[in-house]
């Protein structure tokens, strides 16, 4: 009795034991399968930043694009599509690396490529090594992932052959002197073929341009020349403008000396017209007074000629020098009028 008993607690125990063992194993597959579900919504789970833009393929096949803000996904079925960027690295000796990297993030801000440099034939058959720099910005990702395959090695390659094309088509002197022309027309050329790739090109910049040392060298003895040309012709012309303007001065105040003498002779000439136009009337009228007061006495021209004579004949013999006196033959007439006058006074 003991022993059926026995055998029928041990039924029991293994039993419990066993109903136990799938109580346990259920457990560990609910949480198996709960991690693998809070796995799979984190995993469909994208949040994109302003200014990114993330391609989404279901199947292979491309299914929508992810703006900025949270996005879900289904994992398994649908994946990020990613692109190459290119990436700089500074290295040990200072200088920038680059090197392609694969992201699902596509970048919409304006990028710049610092492309190496490269050896440029000009027009007259000159090597020059030249670098530019390329701004350029990603307007439709699609395009970006899907009509081209390397985009950052597209965009270098094509820089480089039109600016070998642009350069092969100036002379040296050309090409230092027309950047501008030269940026202008490579950045239309870029924005033109990089249209259907959802890129636009805003900007290219030629950063240095080395033509080989001896041409170099000649081109500062000749540039030295040249300055050292231009310095004599304008001091040349400093001293042509100096000595004008000197004769012009010169002129200038030659015509302005005699115009002032001029001047001044006409002014002293018109003072004494004046003088004796004031001379000639004080005498008129000491003429007219004379000859009314001896008008009625007779005689009155030859008292005048007898007054103008003995002025006349004291002028002759004002002189210091003046030894000689005489008397002209016609004085005899002068004396008789002088008596005339005497007795004209006698008489009054």
């Amino acid at each position: 009795m003991s022993t059926e008993r026995v055998k029928t607690t041990n039924q029991y125990l293994i039993s419990r034991t066993s109903i136990g063992g799938k109580d346990k194993k259920m457990s560990i597959l609910l949480l198996i399968l709960l991690a693998a579900l809070l796995v799979y919504v984190f995993k469909g789970i994208i949040i994109v930043q302003q200014q990114q833009e993330v391609i989404i393929e279901r199947m292979g096949r491309y299914e929508k694009t992810l703006r900025a803000g949270p996005n879900f996904i289904f994992p398994i079925l649908e994946a990020p599509r990613g692109i190459l960027k290119k990436v700089s690295q500074k290295g040990i000796d200072g200088r920038n690396y680059y090197y392609l990297k694969a992201v699902d993030r596509i970048d919409l801000r304006e990028q710049m490529y610092d492309f190496p440099r490269q050896n440029v034939i000009t027009r007259d058959n000159v090597s020059i090594t030249i670098n530019a720099l390329i701004y350029f910005q990603i307007v439709d990702a699609k395009s970006a992932v899907y009509e081209i395959e390397n985009l950052p090695d597209a965009i270098e390659k094509l820089t480089q052959t039109t600016l070998r094309n642009l350069v092969g088509q100036m002379d040296l002197q050309e090409t230092l002197t027309s950047r501008g022309k030269i940026n202008d027309e490579l950045r239309t050329t870029l924005d033109e073929a990089t249209n259907k790739w959802g890129v636009k090109v805003n900007r290219v910049e030629i950063q240095d341009i080395f033509p080989p040392a001896d041409i170099q060298a000649s081109m500062d003895k000749l540039m030295k020349a040249d300055r050292e040309k231009k310095a004599t012709i304008t001091e040349a012309e400093g001293l042509k403008e100096a000595a004008i303007r000197k004769a012009e001065g010169e002129k200038e105040a030659a015509i302005r000396s005699a115009e002032g003498a001029k001047q001044a002779e006409i002014l002293r000439a018109e003072g004494i017209a004046q003088a004796r136009v004031i001379e000639a009337d004080a005498e008129k009228e000491a003429i007219s007074r004379i000859i009314g007061a001896l008008a009625d006495k007779g005689q009155p021209d030859k008292y005048l000629i007898a007054m103008k004579y003995l002025e006349t004949m004291s002028a002759i013999t004002s002189g210091e020098n003046n030894k000689v006196v005489y008397m002209p033959y016609e004085a005899t007439g002068i004396l008789s009028s002088v008596d005339g006058i005497k007795q004209m006074f006698d008489k009054k």
